[in-house]
């Protein structure tokens, strides 16, 4: 019997555990969750109302086949809620702890094998067609089949313009979420990123310094747009510009293609051509060349984001809010320096003039999202499977190579068998992977797998004589 390794406390790390949990019967499942509360990971760890779900209540679940709706769990929490509602992240982190809760309940009376373990991950170790060997804490090792890198969002590394000496004054935070490191109230706060996360930054900074100057700057100084308050009606073209995209091999082709969509689409809301396209997004992606790739991210990337990954409503009045009332600015300039202590220097090139300026901050906040960047990333896990050839950075730093069903690509170029990704370290291959909707259908589908991959070892090794 082979067992199987979870690597990852998050919401990616319990939608797999949870799938195997459901159907998984050749060997012990382990859940490797770190000392964080498991599930919760960054997304849903937020104890700040105000941090909303960017996709509406109905869409949101753990796993494929829902044994409760989000809805229910949290019109027990909130009282009645609608299925078209925005609600708090940290319900759906409660949610998540709950879901998990009952499949190890069923798991349990089933006479599952599973295990939870709260530590991390320090290193595994390949044993051929034995599988791998997998140390947890200091110096305990846990023999398994097959393992699944679930490790979420990497830690944030500081931009290259930001000096030692600013990193070192505890005025420049990395951590967008850990706030309550700074008890001072400070006049100025500027922060890098004009994304989701840096919205979710700049509205809990709002609240726990009411007085505060607030900044964000971003290369465009493009801030996400909002969803629509109701569902919108699909665009009744949707299948022929989808087809269209995919016999499209250019970035620029299908910018064109969805533009002249938008001209034609009437009253259709532009959304609904945008979300129709989610579908295909991960074929389109695989799609494109190399070069093709890279074209997109340095020329198009800023506005898809903004596009694709929209504001709850009540969020984007939030946001709307600050900047109404002058406590919000945000600049399109690039960050040219970052120094000093207390206040920190931010040295700034504006985008429309190229003009070079400078600001006075009491507190800096790197907020500029998701970090694939492996090979430059301080996980030691991660970075002790680049070292010995188990994994292979993305070229363009999105994570690690894999295959399409998420086995992770040795240094030589074969498959690294038995080795699998789930999440954000497969952008490379899928590009938009994080999400929930994404990611229980991932889970789900490499469940199944090594489920029916068990079997078949199983009945093949009871026909040996």
């Amino acid at each position: 019997m082979a067992d199987v390794a979870v690597i990852g406390g998050g919401a990616a790390g319990a939608a797999a555990f949870g799938e195997l949990l459901a159907r998984f019967d050749g060997g012990t499942v382990h859940w490797i969750v770190g000392q964080h509360a498991p599930g919760r990971g960054v997304a849903y760890a937020t104890s700040d109302d105000q941090h909303l779900l960017n996709v509406r209540a109905a869409a949101m679940g753990v796993f494929q086949e829902h044994a409760e709706d989000f809805l229910q769990h949290a019109s027990r929490q909130l009282g009645q809620v609608k299925g078209t509602d925005f609600l708090p992240r940290r319900l759906f982190g409660d949610f998540i702890q709950a879901q998990v809760g009952a499949r190890i309940d069923t798991a349990r009376r089933a006479g599952r094998s599973f295990r939870i373990h709260p530590e991390s991950a320090r290193e595994i170790v390949s044993r051929g067609k034995d599988g791998y060997a997998v140390r947890v804490g200091a110096d305990r090792w846990l023999e398994v089949g097959h393992v699944v890198l679930a490790v979420g969002a990497l830690a944030q590394r500081p931009l290259r313009t930001v000096s030692t000496t600013a990193l070192a004054s505890g005025a420049y935070e990395l951590d967008p979420w850990r706030l309550d490191r700074h008890p001072q109230a400070p006049r100025r706060v500027v922060v890098i990123g004009t994304g989701l996360t840096a919205v979710d930054t700049l509205l809990s900074a709002a609240a726990k310094w009411p007085h505060a100057e607030l900044i964000a700057v971003s290369r465009h100084g493009l801030l996400p747009f909002n969803h629509a308050a109701l569902p919108l009606a699909p665009y009744a073209r949707q299948e022929a510009l989808n087809q269209a995209l995919l016999a499209s091999d250019c970035p620029a082709a299908m910018f064109r293609l969805v533009r002249r969509a938008l001209d034609d689409a009437g009253d259709t809301d532009w959304r609904s051509i945008i979300d129709g396209m989610r579908p295909i997004n991960a074929t389109l992606w695989q799609r494109l060349t190399h070069a093709r790739r890279r074209q997109f991210l340095r020329h198009a990337r800023w506005v898809w984001e903004a596009a694709r990954h929209r504001m709850a409503p009540a969020t984007g009045e939030a946001i709307y809010q600050l900047h109404e009332e002058g406590r919000l600015q945000v600049l399109a300039a690039r960050v040219l320096d970052v120094d000093g202590s207390a206040p920190l220097q931010v040295t700034l090139r504006e985008r429309a003039t190229q003009l070079v300026s400078a600001l006075e901050a009491d507190l800096v906040i790197q907020a500029t999202g998701l970090d694939t960047a492996v090979a430059y990333g301080a996980h030691d896990l991660l970075s002790q499977l680049l070292r010995d050839g188990l994994a292979t950075a993305d070229p363009l730093q999105l994570g690690v190579l894999a295959q399409p069903d998420g086995q992770l690509t040795h240094a030589d170029g074969r498959v690294q068998h038995g080795l699998y990704a789930i999440g954000s370290l497969l952008r490379g291959n899928l590009w938009e992977c994080t999400a929930m909707p994404e990611i229980r259908a991932a889970a789900h589908r490499l469940a199944v797998h090594l489920s029916q991959a068990s079997s078949v070892a199983r009945e093949s090794a009871s026909e040996l004589p």
